[in-house]
């Protein structure tokens, strides 16, 4: 009840009752009671009395009705806080694992109980440490036992972090990401803690008959009460667990000053790539591809290069990945194709343009018609493009890679299956799509010679190649031994740095011209 005269009823309520007893006493005090009283037996014979019996059990009425209309008001106050409350906790909890989501994290409040003495007040201030945790190949286990079986799984693994000691609070941030605040840590237990997450984590589990598991990557960072939010040392952790995650599955790192730099850095370089990429500053550099038969040259791969404004060659793995991440490959690769098409339309008609694919690209539904967009644009013929691909970029989707594929076979683009034995399930892929030609991995090439099984893989794959009548494509060539090797077991086409490194087309002209009169002159 001292709820509801808070409220505005309730404060009208209070109001009126205080009236009522100021006009009783006022009443009272002017000996109201004695002129009524005279009043009806002056009246009397014109009804005062059942006049004044008519307005008492009005009043008992409403004195009846106000106290029913005050119990309506409070059930219904009390029903409203109590769908307060459950929109509270809906919103600010996770509908899948019940746990706590970012928003009921970023309310948080951290309280400490009230110690026993100052000094231990003074060492209990600085234990709050914060966790970060993702979770390895989980993408995997969607694709293993579908959406609901990922669901089963994070509702297990969510079920075993709460049942770990020091985890005083555990949040889930959305997809496979979870936070934990522990307390009362020293930096030797937070190791240890960082280590049994991962254990815990990465038991195996059963998930209609499967047993799936997943790995787990941590970081970590203490936060000293009061000095700054809890939210920025959780973005910390965030930067030691992807930092952790680099590194590979299963690994546990505290947070360090470098990880900010490196975070930095990439800000820094993300920005000037968008920039490069507005101004074309990006080229193709081109690798000759050279038939093994006659020696001739019968394509080049087109390669990204960038050298920023201050002459520093920017390595491809870090941009190209830089501009997956980002969103930003699709224009990338839309600048490179149009520069390497119309670079090519100088070159001989029988030399064709190899151009990579990146496997982000290959989600895009849209992928082929932006190749022959480009190819009209450029006036290209479709023969003379060959697209590669990797194996790894046919398993994120395989129907949409399957209709990204018939549509450029349909216009006359040749596909090639890149890195051939690197990827996932090589003899699927060829079963299931139709390919021009297979590269075999430097890899493979260059370690032949020094390992048996390697050197019958190798013979494996190019026999597989004549088989299917598939071109072969040998990378990484770099000995004349390894030429030599490969053409005596009858492999199409060599590439690598015997035959000559990434060039700029300019160099590419002159390459083909001297090639063909060396050529010539041995004819």
């Amino acid at each position: 009840m001292p709820g509801f005269f808070r409220s505005r009823a309730g404060r009208q309520c209070l109001s009126v009752m205080m009236l009522g007893t100021v006009l009783w006493l006022l009443g009272a005090w002017l000996q109201f009671g004695d002129g009524l009283s005279a009043f009806v037996q002056m009246f009397d014979d014109y009804g005062a009395e059942k006049l004044v019996l008519a307005f008492v059990i009005a009043g008992a009425m409403s004195f009846i009705y106000s106290i029913l209309r005050i119990a309506d008001l409070r059930q219904e106050m009390e029903l409203r806080a109590a769908a307060q409350f459950k929109a509270d906790w809906t919103a600010t909890h996770d509908h899948l694992t019940k746990l706590p989501n970012r928003y009921a994290f970023e309310r948080k409040k951290l309280t400490r109980s009230t110690p026993k003495n100052h000094e231990h007040a003074e060492a209990e201030a600085l234990n709050v440490t914060v966790f970060s945790v993702d979770l390895d190949g989980f993408k995997k286990v969607n694709d293993l036992v579908g959406h609901k079986g990922g669901d089963i799984l994070l509702i297990e693994v969510a079920r075993r972090i709460c049942s770990l000691g020091n985890a005083d609070c555990v949040y889930r941030f959305g997809g496979d990401e979870f936070v934990i605040i522990g307390a009362g840590m020293t930096e030797e237990r937070e190791r240890h803690f960082a280590r049994v997450l991962i254990q815990a984590v990465t038991r195996p589990i059963s998930i209609d008959g499967f047993a799936v598991e997943v790995g787990a990557s941590v970081g970590y960072e203490r936060w000293i009460e009061g000095s700054e939010p809890l939210e920025n040392a959780a973005h910390r952790a965030d930067l030691a667990m992807y930092e952790a995650k680099s590194r590979g599955p299963n690994h546990a790192l505290a947070f360090e000053a470098s990880m900010q730099d490196k975070v930095a850095e990439r800000a820094a370089l993300e920005a000037k790539l968008r920039t490069a990429i507005q101004q074309k500053a990006i080229r193709p550099f081109y690798q000759p591809l050279i038939d093994l038969k006659t020696g001739d040259i019968c394509g080049f791969e087109a390669l990204a290069r960038w050298t920023d404004d201050s002459g520093t060659s920017i390595p491809p793995p870090v941009f190209i990945g830089i501009a997956e991440e980002t969103g930003m490959i699709t224009e990338l690769f839309e600048n490179l194709l149009t520069q390497a098409c119309s670079d090519a339309l100088a070159w001989h008609d029988r030399i064709v343009l190899s151009f990579n694919i990146s496997p982000v690209q290959m989600e895009d539904r849209l992928l082929a018609s932006r190749v022959l967009k480009v190819l009209v644009a450029s006036g290209l013929p479709p023969e003379r493009l060959e697209i590669e691909i990797t194996e790894n970029a046919l398993i994120q989707d395989p129907a949409v890679a399957a209709v990204i594929l018939d549509e450029l076979h349909a216009a006359g683009v040749q596909i090639a299956l890149d890195d051939f034995g690197t990827g996932y399930s090589s003899l699927a892929q060829l079963a299931r799509y139709r390919f021009d030609k297979i590269k075999i991995d430097k890899s493979f090439v260059a370690t032949y010679q020094d390992d048996e099984r390697q050197e019958k893989i190798v013979r494996a794959m190019l026999g597989l190649g004549h088989s299917l009548n598939i071109k072969t494509t040998a990378e990484g060539i770099e000995e004349h031994s390894q030429l030599g090797y490969l053409t005596r077991l009858g492999c199409d086409i060599g590439q690598g740095y015997l035959f000559g490194k990434a060039m700029p087309a300019e160099q590419a002209s002159a390459f083909i011209a001297e090639r063909m009169q060396t050529l010539s002159a041995a004819g």
